[in-house]
């Protein structure tokens, strides 16, 4: 549990702190990631004005600095690719069976007979059918159910037919599991946000109840908190199980599967596949670089930790990244994230119609982007602890500052700004062969850059589930076409959210849970 001097690690925003001074050191931390996003783009116009070559060279510089970047990433994509195909085709049952007595087994239990899979799914107001498909996939997993524990979290505030919903599910799939509970989340519970942290803790805590009548040692418990419409592959939970147990310290790791957004892509329209797809290549790259991973969406840990932490944050929107940030700091730096390398399919974004769909991306983008809100979190937090090392503090604090500065700034700054110095720089510098030549020589570099773009798509055609039969062969064409709209994604749903984010942060506009309504 929390230590009295740990208060720092339930802040939810600055408003949150008792001590005026340490109120104010909070807002100065909320205000300086949209502060240096705004001062950049203004700077670049303003420069662009005044100081034109100047600016035309940092572009030109820039603009190289992003090709050799995308060329970089592109490595980890394609080595983090291979990796989960080989993955995909491993029997891990098996692997666990000859795991015993090999020595690689880390500081954790030792024989995966005795690892209890503890799965949470929130659930709010989707639909029955969305519910059943996610418990037919983990029903279908080929790991001992009797193994597992699955909680069907609910909120009160979904009504009765919310409760309904997890009637019909249990009795279709409660008799399947170890165990099946049902908790109801109480709606208007002061001090908390209403959103996927505060249900999860709720869930967490009546799990533990049962964990503790059944007198289950909680290291021998890996907890998953699942988005319900989360469908695991067959061999996921095994998956998961041995890289627990080989896991050097499993007790101080996160383990993140790579999330693909495929259970609806064939049905959902371009701009939204684009984005999900985008999304998974994202943390694929990640799982490469898991020292610059932090935790999203549907993850797993040790119950342990979970309990250790008094559960998941119940005031802020980004749960999922920020238990990361509390683990960090509540374990003085000694915690990791551990990629699996294994996929867990999820619904990309699906409305009922086309610009629908296009204002829940926007809205989906924005809320994601909302994770900016663990800048300050984690920054004061360094500053309260004084037991993780400096070095450590450093290294995580910029590259998380710097992750949500280019999220807002870097496409616009690609694909707007360059053209600036020729608009804006006068008869004095138009005249110049530094001008004449700046528009071929971005257009040229970003040329390159988007060759990797080539590689997205042949990526996307390897991932994609089976056609439906009530698609034609030539929606595999759009599937590679769409790629072109990234250079209006990448601004419209990506650098524009994240300004929205880091500005509603700036200015106090505190941004509450919106739950991405599921379609299929």
């Amino acid at each position: 549990m929390l230590k009295p001097e740990q208060y720092y690690l339930k802040i939810g925003r600055a408003a949150d702190l008792p001590n005026a001074r340490e109120r104010r050191l909070f807002r100065f931390l909320e205000i300086m990631p949209g502060f240096l996003s705004w001062l950049t783009l203004l700077a670049v116009i303003i420069l662009s004005w005044q100081k034109p070559v100047w600016v035309a060279f940092f572009i030109i510089i820039f603009d190289l600095y992003w090709l050799l970047k995308t060329v970089f990433l592109s490595f980890h994509q394609q080595s983090s690719f291979k990796k989960m195909k080989r993955n995909l085709k491993v029997d891990w049952l098996e692997k666990l069976e000859q795991l015993t007595g090999t020595g690689l087994i880390g500081a954790g239990p030792k024989n995966w007979t005795d690892i209890y899979h503890l799965v949470i799914l929130p659930v709010y107001k989707e639909k029955v059918e969305l519910v059943r498909s996610t418990f037919q996939a983990l029903a279908s997993s080929k790991y001992p159910l009797d193994k597992l524990i699955v909680v069907l979290a609910t909120e009160e505030r979904a009504g009765v037919s919310g409760q309904e919903i997890a009637k019909k599910i249990q009795e279709e799939f409660g008799s399947k599991f170890f165990r099946f509970l049902i908790t109801v989340h109480p709606q208007d519970i002061v001090g908390e946000i209403a959103g996927k942290g505060s249900n999860e803790t709720w869930a967490g805590k009546k799990a533990k109840e049962l964990v503790d009548e059944l007198r289950i040692p909680y290291e021998q418990i890996i907890v998953s908190s699942f988005d319900i419409d989360t469908q695991v592959y067959p061999h996921y939970f095994a998956c998961l199980t041995y890289n627990y147990l080989t896991c050097a310290d499993p007790f101080h790791s996160s383990f993140q599967p790579i999330p693909i957004y495929n259970n609806n892509i064939w049905d959902a329209p371009a701009i939204s596949r684009v984005l999900a797809i985008g999304a998974t290549f994202w943390h694929s790259i990640q799982q490469s670089r898991p020292e610059r991973m932090s935790t999203f969406s549907s993850h797993s840990m040790s119950f342990k930790a979970i309990v250790e932490m008094d559960f998941w944050p119940e005031k802020n929107v980004s749960e999922d990244s920020r238990i990361f940030w509390k683990a960090l700091l509540f374990y003085d730096g000694n915690y990791q994230n551990v990629p699996l390398y294994y996929p867990i399919s999820m619904d990309a974004n699906l409305a009922e119609n086309f610009w629908q769909t296009t204002i829940n991306v926007f809205k989906q983008q924005t809320r994601w982007s909302w994770g900016v809100e663990n800048v300050p979190y984690f920054a004061f937090g360094c500053l309260k602890n004084k037991a993780m090392a400096f070095r450590k503090k450093i290294y995580h604090g910029f590259n998380h500052l710097e992750a949500f500065w280019s999220w807002a700034t870097n496409a616009l700054l690609i694909f707007m700004l360059g053209w600036l110095p020729v608009w804006l720089g006068g008869k004095e510098f138009n005249k110049t062969i530094l001008s004449y030549n700046l528009p071929y020589l971005t257009r040229s570099i970003m040329t390159l850059a988007m060759v990797g773009l080539v590689g997205s798509a042949l990526y996307t055609l390897q991932l994609l589930p089976p056609r439906p039969a009530k698609y034609k062969s030539r929606r595999y064409i759009w599937m590679i076409l769409q790629w072109f709209l990234v250079p209006i994604s990448t601004i419209v749903f990506g650098s524009i959210p994240a300004l929205i984010s880091q500005t509603r942060l700036m200015l106090k506009k505190y941004m509450g849970f919106w739950v991405t309504p599921k379609h299929r």
